[in-house]
């Protein structure tokens, strides 16, 4: 059983892009920035739990951190975890009201 305290450690916030909106209109998708160690059982307790929704299924991608140049110095970014939670048809997320 996982505690309140470690939902807020496993999804860390939504991700918003305009492929995100697009998969949210056509498919009913959400996408996440999750933890790098986060399983897709973990997340999907995570977003049943904190949401009140049925996940139906979910994809995990990992995004490698890109090398930049910052003035003479090379920065590489860190890596991190994206999740693609697809919930049922009936249901919706609303990230303002939604939390319990």
């Amino acid at each position: 059983m996982i505690s309140e305290f470690q939902l807020f450690q496993i999804l860390y916030s939504p991700y918003v892009s305009e492929k995100s909106t697009i998969f949210k209109k056509k498919n009913n998708v959400v996408i996440f920035k999750v933890s790098i160690k986060a399983t897709k059982k973990e997340i999907k307790s995570a977003v049943e739990k904190l949401f009140s929704v049925n996940v139906n299924s979910i994809n995990t991608v990992l995004i490698k951190g890109k090398c930049k140049k910052k003035g003479k110095y090379d920065i590489r970014r860190s890596n991190w975890k994206k999740a693609y939670v697809k919930i049922s048809k009936d249901q919706n997320i609303d990230f303002i009201n939604d939390i319990h």
